[in-house]
């Protein structure tokens, strides 16, 4: 669901460089990409048209100034992911069958991130991917949607995940970008233990990732809302800030991660906020939609 005007981008995700290798306030995020929280969170499972005045109560909250908000729905309505439909002199916003998936697929991202896996048996997804040097483009798309699936670049070229079931999903994303007859994929072992560290440690940057996990702990752990809107503000920010990790984290097994990995902590700390938070923000976006 993120975009490049989100908290970290995909190509960021992908770089794994010093875009997001520093600390960061919670909430530092554009109107659209919160927008789209609001629009995953809220209005999906409602599945009900909303008011402008809504979003610009809720973005409010979040310090979002009006223009922006309504630049927000403007663009987003552009892009094909929400339609808004007069009545008078005020407007209701649905989204559009395109919208639905976008949001769906991220949702089913950010809170399915992060789940314990069984005990990994050692096997790697081992793809050669074969780009033109002159085809910029061609290659950012494939950086950027090989690493939204979870796969880490071990040398140029060279794709790796210790996850071969994906095998299928990065088929259909060889194809989709055009590079499937110039592709080889296959499965095999990396050496033993040692040497898997090695490469998920050359493959992803795993003290990164690890520095946004210590990030995201200190930030939420700060968060102590009083009332329904700051708890609606809270709960945003929190979905906003999680919501990025897919594109950092590839889920490797707990075998190929440091002994002290946070990320287990922020998933854990992630969820009971959660769950604490959301009957509030809930509770809070109903006023604001039906006022």
């Amino acid at each position: 669901m993120s975009g490049s005007d989100g908290p970290v981008s995909e190509g960021d995700a992908a770089r794994g460089g010093p875009e997001f290798r520093r600390r960061r306030e919670l909430g530092a995020a554009s109107a659209r990409s919160l927008l789209l929280t609001v629009l995953g969170e809220f209005v999906l499972p409602a599945g009900e048209p909303v008011w402008t005045a809504a979003f610009l109560r809720a973005l409010g909250l979040l310090g979002v100034e009006e223009k922006a908000v309504r630049q927000a729905l403007a663009r987003s309505a552009g892009e094909g992911w929400i339609e808004g439909e007069r009545h008078g002199r005020r407007t209701a916003w649905r989204l559009t069958p395109s919208g639905e998936r976008l949001l769906t697929d991220g949702t089913e991202r950010i809170y399915g991130f992060g789940r314990p896996a069984g005990a990994w048996d050692g096997r790697w997804l081992i793809v050669l991917a074969g780009v033109p040097e002159t085809s910029r483009r061609l290659r950012h798309l494939l950086r950027t949607r090989l690493a939204w699936s979870g796969l880490g670049n071990l040398a140029p070229g060279v794709w790796v995940s210790p996850h071969p079931g994906r095998r299928t999903e990065v088929r259909e994303v060889l194809a989709e970008i055009g590079v499937a007859d110039t592709s080889t994929l296959f499965t095999g072992r990396l050496g033993d233990l040692a040497e898997a560290r090695h490469v998920a440690a050359q493959a992803w940057s795993l003290d990164d990732i690890a520095l946004a996990y210590d990030d995201f702990l200190d930030a939420v752990g700060a968060l102590a809302p009083a009332d329904d809107p700051g708890t609606f503000a809270a709960h945003t920010r929190l979905v906003q800030e999680w919501r990025r990790f897919p594109f950092l984290d590839p889920g490797l097994p707990a075998e190929l991660l440091p002994a002290d990995w946070s990320g287990s902590q922020a998933r854990a700390l992630f969820h009971e906020r959660h769950d604490t938070w959301r009957p509030v923000a809930d509770r809070q976006w109903k006023a604001m939609a039906q006022a």
